[in-house]
């Protein structure tokens, strides 16, 4: 309470001991005892009801020990399994929850993770991925006001996500890995990743690179090979070693056939290997047997036009047709991919057509467009157009994921030239460059990509790449360079152009251990987007005869049907409107690969970093008591006092309203007995 709130008590205290005098104790006949009693009761109202006007707020203060949260984060994976560590995890996890002095010291609360984090205690080790750092970062949000030490049981080999040994660092709680596993070092090799792209043209060559591994504390030599079925594409010798523990092999396949072409990594097993399982990694290539034709649509005569045409049909395979946006009105269906230069209001028509029937398309921006027509005219992104014009240079995103890219030396590339701006992107969208202006990224994309249900589409900010062309030959001698980077572009665009109303997308292979689904796209005659659509998939297993029918649901702008847990195998599905008779069909495989038995050893040296990086400390299941007694005796987790703060206004207290009654009452009855009413 205030000190003016102290000084009103005490006026209220003084005037009704007044009052009360003046009632009781001046000119009133009643006795000497009846007055005092009187006046004492009177002065208490009188003090009671001024009081209550005043209402003065009461502070009440509760004090509450808290115990410190202790998190046990459990890896669930098939990792643990196929180390044969699940009885030594399930004992662990036992230990803690029937430990009665970490009971009492804590407040103890458990979650598993895979590929996703949940609150439970129950294990299965069927989880198909990892991802521990994701785990670590959500219990980090939701402990981040506690005292939370992390007990991480687990063999730290993760297959999805960011590097979890340094990116926990800056968080508040330690964390104790307790390391699962045998951590003697065996000779292993493996196949550890294969970049290639989706798509091949027949009679072409496609280049693959694959990166082979190697632990071990011995120079050891093999062989690598690429095959297809029973036949050899490629063969060569591999020396391995402390020192040399990776090489890469690139190499070019032949696109012989149509269609999709499946390929197998090997690298023959060292002896007395004890996980041959990574020694294999399969890979496939769709082979297209048609020409590509290619529609580029510009208002304005630029020698860009001529550099992106010498470029597209630099590949036999695709021809390229320019034309003004009233000429592409009559020709557009024919092709599969439109190219947008530099568009203005005079390309409403086209564009209109390329949004309605869902073309795959590539819009080119510089100094000449118009990006508010643009943002009129559909509402996937936002261009800002508020600032002037000025030269870009690009900066490649080497994890650009769409198709591979070889960096062929575009930060050199002369500058583009087009008008700022941010972009304001409303759909999921992979960047390609991102924009540079004198060295400093301007953190906006320069092209960026994106799809919408079965529709590719693109945005190239910046005209002036016909220099680009042109430096390609100065710096190599020809345009082969250039050319490539464009062709794999373009084929990525121009691929899965619609034939029909109902379209479907699904890969042509799929791990075991992948989220499998099939979705697809349902439109009506005037190819609108039909959401009403009833349809349902028939799949086959072609090996086992084996047919099951599930429905397809709506989700977003598209019908998909979840198919995971699929057996490894060939199968064949339909997919088929059931109000209509329309259907399409296709094949893919489900590889009996598991990303989760690719490992030998756990990841100590991951694990032990994250116990630096968080102040923790690592430990190995035999050790399980020693962690339990630091964390019972370390005084860096002690109980807490929670103090709770209540402000009560003094007219909330019903005691003093009973007090305040029984005052009148018993005044009320006194007098009454005296015969003074």
């Amino acid at each position: 309470m205030t000190t003016q709130t102290y000084l009103l008590i005490a006026l209220a205290a003084v005037v009704a001991v007044a009052l009360a005098f003046y009632m009781y104790g001046f000119r009133t006949k009643l006795s000497r005892s009846l007055q005092w009693f009187f006046g004492m009761l009177r002065s208490f109202t009188i003090f009671v009801i001024l009081v209550l006007l005043i209402n003065p707020k009461i502070i009440q203060k509760n004090y509450q020990p808290v115990k410190p949260n202790l998190v046990v984060l459990t890896d669930n994976s098939s990792s643990v399994k196929h180390l044969a560590q699940e009885e030594t995890v399930t004992s662990m996890v036992t230990t803690v929850q029937t430990h009665s002095q970490l009971n009492e010291k804590f407040d103890i609360n458990f979650y598993t993770f895979g590929n996703e984090l949940k609150n439970s205690d129950s294990l299965t080790f069927s989880e198909s991925q990892t991802q521990i750092n994701k785990a670590l970062q959500t219990i980090a949000q939701l402990y981040k006001n506690h005292t939370a030490p992390i007990i991480l049981i687990s063999d730290g080999n993760q297959t999805l996500g960011r590097d979890y040994a340094f990116a926990y660092g800056t968080q508040k709680n330690s964390v104790y890995p307790i390391v699962v596993g045998d951590t003697t070092t065996y000779n292993d090799i493996s196949v550890a990743q294969i970049n290639t792209n989706r798509y091949a043209y027949l009679k072409n060559e496609f280049p693959v690179e694959i990166f082979v591994s190697f632990s071990g504390d011995e120079t050891i030599t093999t062989s690598f090979e690429i095959r297809h079925g029973n036949t050899v594409l490629h063969k060569e010798p591999l020396s391995l070693g402390p020192s040399n523990t990776s090489q890469i092999i690139q190499t070019t396949l032949p696109a012989n056939q149509v269609g999709v072409q499946q390929y197998t990594a090997v690298v023959q097993p060292l002896e007395n290997e004890k996980n041959t399982d990574n020694n294999r990694k399969p890979f496939a290539v769709e082979v297209i047997d048609q020409a590509t034709n290619v529609l580029i649509v510009s208002a304005i005569s630029h020698p860009d036009l001529g550099a992106l045409q010498r470029s597209i049909a630099s590949n036999e395979q695709r021809k390229v047709t320019i034309a003004t946006p009233a000429e592409a009105l009559e020709i557009i269906g024919e092709f599969q991919l439109v190219i947008l230069y530099q568009p203005t209001a005079a390309f409403q028509k086209v564009y209109e057509l390329v949004n309605h029937t869902h073309m795959n398309h590539l819009l080119v921006g510089g100094i000449n467009t118009d990006w508010r027509f643009i943002n009129r005219i559909q509402n996937n992104f936002y261009r800002n157009v508020t600032y002037p014009k000025e030269e870009i240079q690009p900066h490649l995103n080497t994890n650009y994921s769409a198709f591979s890219i070889e960096d062929i030396g575009f930060s050199r590339f002369p500058p583009l030239q087009t008008s700022l701006g941010n972009f304001e992107i409303n759909v999921p969208f992979s960047t390609l460059f991102e924009q540079q202006i004198q060295g400093v990224a301007m953190d906006t994309p320069m092209l960026f990509s994106f799809e919408t249900g079965a529709t590719k589409i693109a945005v190239w900010d910046g005209e002036g790449f016909w220099k680009w062309r042109a430096y390609s030959y100065v710096q190599n001698g020809d345009f082969k360079a250039f050319d490539q980077f464009t062709g794999n572009f373009i084929q990525y665009l121009s691929s899965g152009k619609r034939s029909s109303r109902l379209e479907v997308s699904h890969e042509s292979f799929y791990n075991s251990t992948d989220h499998i689904s099939i979705s697809a796209q349902f439109f009506d005659k005037t190819y609108v987007f039909d959401s009403r659509a009833a349809l349902q998939i028939q799949l086959t297993h072609k090996e086992t005869k084996q047919n099951q029918t599930l429905p397809l649901v709506l989700k977003n702008n598209s019908y998909e049907v979840n198919l995971s847990g699929l057996s490894p195998g060939n199968y064949s599905f339909s997919i088929e409107n059931q109000q209509e008779n329309i259907s399409r069909s296709g094949t893919f495989q489900v590889l009996d690969f598991n990303i989760e038995q690719q490992f030998v050893n756990p990841n100590f040296k991951n694990l032990t970093h994250l116990a630096s990086n968080s102040n923790g400390e690592v430990y190995f299941p035999d050790k399980l008591e020693r962690l339990i007694t630091h964390l019972n005796t370390s005084d860096r987790y002690l109980p807490i006092e929670k103090s709770e703060q209540k402000v009560v206004p003094l007219v909330d207290w019903k005691s003093l309203l009973f007090l305040l009654v029984l005052s009148l009452t018993v005044e009320w009855f006194t007098r009454k007995y005296f015969g003074l009413v």
